[in-house]
């Protein structure tokens, strides 16, 4: 749980490089995706893993859509594949 914390505060700075007017959505988008799979069993390692290399995936399409340099992700990497 607590790996899945950190990525999701990750996430939340990740936002914040955003345009202000799309902020909001993906906040949003994070914070119920985050709350959906809070009771995915913690021993389960396969889910678990495609569950973080998915927010690292789509993390840096988003970056990627509205031109963020992709590094920013490199703590979101580090934390989803570490």
């Amino acid at each position: 749980m607590e790996k899945a914390v950190r990525a999701y505060a990750e996430v939340l700075r990740l936002v914040r490089r955003l345009p202000k007017d799309s902020r909001g959505y993906y906040a949003k988008y994070a914070r119920e995706n985050f709350v959906n799979y809070r009771e995915v069993d913690p021993s389960d390692s396969t889910t678990l893993h495609d569950l973080f290399q998915r927010t690292y995936t789509h993390s840096l399409w988003v970056l990627h859509k509205y031109s963020v340099d992709q590094s920013a992700a490199d703590k979101l990497k580090e934390i989803c594949r570490g």
